[in-house]
């Protein structure tokens, strides 16, 4: 919208207060902080979606693979030709054994529930999920054999166990006697304490090498499963068909997305209904600068009418109107963009912040499963936002605008 310099004039001085106009420019006031308040709470609620949503893929795909094909009954016993299959198949980068199985772990008296996780050595030293999230020990002692097992932050809390000390895992799957099966009872050392940040993973993983944990649950020379990692985890299921048609009867393939569905679909259908019920407060916003032109478009009326009659044109005056209204909307944009970037730096000291000040735990890792308030922003999203808020300020000041345009001098002027 390109002004003339009368315009550019006039455009100015109405977004500045006049005699008697201080209630108009308070409410244009309160709508540029509305609009501002309004995107910065969509970009900042959008941006903790959108980092729960990875860092949760990123936790679990890391440790869980984008898929595992696993056998029934918990065994695996052709898991070498399984393996060799998956990655044959176009697509698959990985397919590795793997056993996962929930057992019970005691120390000094303590008894927890844990989930004891076999994987074979150079998988536990390369393993994302793992790496660099080593707080005590090493997970390079974990050899076959060496009776050495890593096992997370929460569940080293629980326990009261640190480096050095010998834990208990019960296996109810022992020897069978004329008395009854008695359950194995298997002391082993911790040799390293993990925090992945997934607070589920970090109360029960027990993670020892894929030998140890053969022996342990009588397996022989099976495994539990088969992990397979795919070159794009969202069409991990087109990828796989093939080898879920080759194993079908012997195993079964199960992705990322129906293991965590559930959660998935409710992070999914909260990021949507967040969106919407933020963007009301835009279109708040939006209401305010609608309002806001109005009362100066009545309280400008006689200036208008006297613009009309030393040339002004309706375009000219619709353009000077349209002007006021989208600067004020794109001022709030801007602020709101500068905010939600603040608010979204220092999220995690913010919300320690309130903790202090409230005395309440908001971020309980127990029950948001991370153990930090996590962002990621969408450059797209933002683009979204910011179209949106320019969008809706712009369509507040058709009316107004064609209201000033329309306004007829003789009408006005007759009684002046």
């Amino acid at each position: 919208m390109i002004l003339s310099r009368y315009e550019r004039v006039i455009a100015k001085r109405y977004l500045l207060p006049g005699k008697g106009e201080g209630f108009i420019f308070l409410v244009a006031s309160i709508s540029l902080i509305a609009v501002m308040l309004g995107v910065a709470a969509l970009i900042i609620v959008m941006s903790v979606m959108n980092g729960f949503r990875a860092e949760l893929f990123e936790k679990i795909v890391g440790l869980n693979g984008h898929a595992v094909v696993q056998g029934y009954g918990g065994r695996l016993s052709n898991w070498q030709e399984i393996a060799k299959q998956a990655r044959a198949t176009p697509g698959v980068t990985m397919a590795v054994p793997l056993i996962e199985q929930p057992l019970m772990a005691s120390f000094n008296g303590r008894v927890e529930g844990v989930l004891v996780r076999g994987m074979q050595r150079q998988d536990i030293l390369s393993n994302p999920a793992l790496q660099g999230k080593v707080i005590a020990g090493s997970l390079a002692t974990l050899r076959p054999g060496s009776g050495n097992v890593g096992i997370g932050a929460r569940l080293a809390e629980a326990l009261g166990a640190s480096v050095g000390s010998s834990i208990t895992i019960i296996s109810p799957q022992g020897q069978t006697t004329p008395f009854g099966t008695v359950p194995r009872i298997v002391d082993y050392t911790v040799s390293a304490i993990f925090e992945v940040g997934v607070y589920d993973y970090d109360k029960a993983f027990v993670v020892m090498p894929i030998e140890d944990a053969q022996t342990l649950l009588l397996l022989g020379e099976d495994v539990g499963m088969v992990e397979v990692q795919t070159e794009d985890a969202e069409r991990v299921g087109q990828i796989l068909a093939p080898l879920a048609e080759r194993v079908r009867g012997q195993a079964i393939v199960a992705d990322w997305r129906t293991m965590n569905a559930s959660l998935f679909e409710a992070l999914a259908v909260e990021r949507v209904a967040m969106f919407v019920v933020l963007s009301l407060i835009i279109l708040v916003a939006v209401f305010n600068i609608l309002s806001s032109l109005i009362m100066l478009v009545r309280a400008k009326t006689r200036d208008i009418a006297i613009l009309r009659t030393m040339g002004a044109t309706r375009r000219g005056l619709m353009k000077v109107f349209m002007t006021v209204g989208v600067t004020i909307g794109t001022l709030g944009t801007v602020a709101g963009l500068i905010l939600g970037a603040i608010f979204l730096f220092f999220r995690q000291g913010v919300v320690n912040g309130i903790q202090m000040l409230t005395g309440q735990n908001l971020w309980d890792p127990s029950i948001r499963f991370l153990t930090e308030l996590p962002s990621k922003t969408d450059p797209f999203e933002v683009l979204a936002v910011v179209i949106m808020a320019l969008g809706f300020s712009f369509l507040a000041t058709l009316y107004p605008a064609w209201k000033a345009a329309s306004t007829d001098p003789v009408q006005v002027l007759r009684y002046e």
